[in-house]
């Protein structure tokens, strides 16, 4: 397989600003070079970005919109972002609270 020279990701228009921090942090970029593997475009992926200040999880559905180059994302992969319709992801301070979605 050949490596993609970039992969544009979009996440929901209602991730909350916090979402979108850990989200766009060059940090979580990293992890995504090193676990996206190859990749196609439409396919949706649940990330977990983070643990707010109580300890509860964000997990948010990300989609691959556009791959160029091969389909193998790899640590030279330009990863770029761009923002979807929502989809009902709890994100802001609910992700932290006793009042947050359920986890199973």
């Amino acid at each position: 397989m050949t490596e993609a020279t970039r992969v544009t990701v979009s996440y929901p228009e209602d991730l909350s600003k916090w979402g979108r921090f850990q989200v766009e942090k060059p940090s979580f970029r990293a992890y995504l070079r090193k676990t996206l593997g190859d990749v196609r475009e439409g396919e949706l992926r649940e990330e977990f970005v983070g643990v707010g200040c109580c300890g509860n999880t964000l997990d948010v559905p990300l989609r691959i919109e556009r791959v160029e180059g091969g389909r193998t994302v790899d640590m030279e992969t330009e990863i770029s972002y761009e923002v979807r319709e929502a989809c009902g992801v709890q994100g802001s301070w609910r992700v932290q609270s006793a009042g947050g979605p359920a986890r199973g």
